[in-house]
């Protein structure tokens, strides 16, 4: 099964080309121009290889403009900013960004992109368990414990960079949902907006933490947790790297009586809450390659409020911020320190309103195998790494260009994790209200799609120790 899942990843994979390639100039031209303070007039922007991508898309990306001046080498650093953002639209396998000609003072400019495949039909077969790890090892492969579906996402629907996803679920969950992002809303596309709803039933609930576990009960010919939600975001880029996100959402839940027999305080009100959910986001990247950086800042603050009131049935206030930042080193090394914190308010929460690390994608390596429930807290990754292997497959394909050149690299790393969170109501939680600490060494895979795979093993404070598999998760 786990052959089955990594044979499938890597299927729906994308190409994947470093951003510090050097550019291609016209350099016969360029020979030719000694004073390299001289101002050039952008007179025209020439795009080519965007058979689906709309040409506005491209030159929202672009640091400069028709009609404005910059100097030999200003120039030269504005194409390469280029390349950097427009692969970081995740649109393309490849960019150059070229000096076509020169002419007294005014200079031509080609934009050459090569697209991505962009429509991903996916069959997928999935554990219910917080990892695949946990299933395989603690659950004895169950195949009783399986969520199978299937997954459509589609990356450019409308060749403006807008994304379809569609996915259907069936087995131990049902689930039904459907999200579109980046419907432009003005002609500057500095604003857009985003949208989804989903439904889902399922038969296990999580219903308290004990040692650092979940415990679930479960109803294999009932469905003990139903809710049905959607969501409308809108979101303002004002320029390049910096988006605004403005959220409304609500929600309507359903939980059998089994679970709060089980644990009162599993959810505040009744067995049937409903509430909205308001919530915004600061998002900056400044990075040589967004899905796995070598260079560059990370960062985002966000804050969530769920209810409305303090006598609502929910009611929490969750603030939170996480940064990354690499450094290139010598000989190929970078270093990449990583930092997260939260904090919920007030801070007497219901056992569903203190998830920390182990939920939507928060984890510390090593740690894998538990959750750490708390209302605040926060931690911290760094990791030493260096490329070590890259090569290129090549696939005799005409009609699916974009798939006949898949191209794999290795980095090979060392890392650290600390951290600590806070739960006044413990119990027999002992990693909670604890310092922790992790480390290990580890292969990370990066390849179609801008998909990367991480192979890492980690030891603990628990002094435990394991070999864990990871599907790019950046915090």
């Amino acid at each position: 099964m786990a052959c089955l899942w990594i044979v499938g990843s890597i299927c729906s994979f994308a190409q994947v080309n470093s951003v510090d390639q050097s550019m291609v100039y016209s350099t016969d031209v360029l020979m030719t121009l000694s004073d390299t303070t001289q101002l050039f007039l952008v007179r025209n922007i020439d795009i080519s290889g965007n058979e689906r991508t709309k040409p506005e898309i491209i030159l929202r990306e672009l640091p400069f403009q028709v009609d404005q001046q910059y100097s030999l080498s200003s120039m030269v650093q504005q194409f390469k900013k280029a390349k950097k953002q427009l692969m970081n639209t995740g649109l393309f396998r490849d960019v150059i960004v070229s000096l076509k000609k020169t002419n007294g003072d005014d200079v031509y400019i080609h934009v050459n992109v090569e697209e991505k495949w962009y429509i991903w039909p996916m069959v997928f077969f999935k554990p219910v368990d917080k990892s695949f790890g946990k299933w395989w090892s603690e659950k004895d492969r169950s195949l009783n414990r399986i969520n199978y579906g299937l997954r459509l996402s589609h990356n450019n629907i409308s060749g403006r960079n807008d994304k379809l996803r569609l996915s259907i679920m069936n087995g131990y969950t049902r689930q039904v949902s459907f999200q579109y992002y980046g419907l432009w809303l003005d002609d500057q596309m500095k604003w857009s907006t985003n949208a989804g709803l989903s439904y889902a039933q399922n038969r296990e609930v999580n219903y308290m933490t004990y040692e650092n576990k979940q415990v679930a009960v479960k109803a294999p010919n009932d469905f003990l947790h139903s809710a049905i939600g959607g969501f409308i975001q809108l979101n303002y880029r004002p320029a390049i790297k910096t988006v605004h996100t403005f959220s409304i959402g609500y929600t309507y839940e359903s939980i059998a009586d089994t679970v709060f027999k089980l644990n009162p305080s599993f959810a505040a009100g009744s067995k049937f809450l409903s509430y909205p959910e308001l919530f915004y986001r600061l998002a900056y990247a400044d990075v040589d390659y967004i899905s796995y950086p070598t260079k560059g800042f990370l960062g985002e603050v966000s804050l969530k409020r769920k209810g409305l009131g303090s006598k609502s049935s929910v009611n929490l206030w969750e603030v939170s911020a996480k940064a990354s930042q690499t450094w290139p080193l010598s000989g190929k090394y970078f270093f990449n320190l990583k930092g997260f914190g939260m904090i919920k308010l007030p801070f007497t929460q219901p056992y569903t309103g203190k998830q920390f690390i182990g939920y939507e994608g928060r984890y510390m390596q090593g740690y894998e195998y538990y959750v750490i429930d708390g209302i605040a807290g926060g931690y911290s990754k760094a990791t030493l790494a260096r490329p070590i292997f890259s090569t290129r497959l090549h696939l005799s394909s005409r009609r699916l260009q974009p798939l006949s050149n898949i191209p794999i690299k290795l980095y090979a790393k060392t890392f650290v994790n600390s951290g600590y969170v806070y739960n006044r109501n413990a119990g027999e939680n002992k990693l909670t209200n604890n310092f922790l600490y992790s480390g290990g060494v580890g292969l990370d895979i990066v390849t179609y799609n801008d998909f990367v795979i991480k192979i890492e093993w980690s030891f603990n404070r628990l002094r435990e120790n394991g070999l864990y598999l990871h599907q790019r998760s950046d915090f």
